[in-house]
């Protein structure tokens, strides 16, 4: 086996060796200062998740409405309901739990552990959802089901970029 090895050295400089495969010659960004960083913030504010779960709520009702409308059967549309508690109560589960493993300070590698772990608990608590679903429901539409899940889960993209800050003409950010 080949030990992979810089080509050089750190320099007097404090950059890291360059790599084989690297091009040489790019700069690292130099680090922004407090004004810019205050500055970046305020042009690129959090997106709040509530609103992406917000979308999926709504999305999961509306998807159980037309379930209703175009079948006439409630066993449809409670099946498409279900479906969209399954992606919605997972991904608050979630987002709630990784709220303190996101506060400012956290080790970064903690950080990505309770992320991670948070993940798990998302997947098995749907799963489990998943499977609960013929004791719960008694008979039920599993295409109805899995329609809701699906475009529940698909929505969360949507509700993030709804939620995105936009510019304003004055070049300062601000939600709609």
């Amino acid at each position: 086996m080949r030990k992979i090895t810089p080509q050089s050295a750190p320099g007097a400089s404090g950059r890291t060796a360059t790599w084989a495969d690297s091009e040489g010659g790019e700069d690292l960004p130099a680090p922004l200062s407090a004004e810019q960083a205050r500055r970046w913030r305020t042009q690129h504010p959090q997106v709040s998740v509530g609103r992406a779960l917000v979308m999926q709520v709504l999305t999961g009702t509306l998807v159980a409405a037309l379930a209703w409308l175009l079948t006439d059967r409630a066993q449809v549309a409670w099946s498409a309901a279900y479906g969209a508690l399954t992606g919605v109560i997972p991904a608050a589960v979630a987002a709630k739990g990784t709220r303190r493993w996101a506060a400012p300070g956290f080790p970064p590698g903690a950080a990505l552990a309770g992320l991670l772990l948070w993940e798990g608990v998302k997947l098995a608590l749907t799963v489990g959802m998943l499977l609960a679903a013929p004791r719960i429901l008694g008979a039920l539409s599993w295409p109805a089901l899995l329609i809701g899940l699906v475009l529940t889960i698909k929505m969360y993209w949507v509700g993030l970029l709804w939620a995105r800050p936009k510019k304003s003409t004055h070049g300062q950010a601000h939600e709609e």
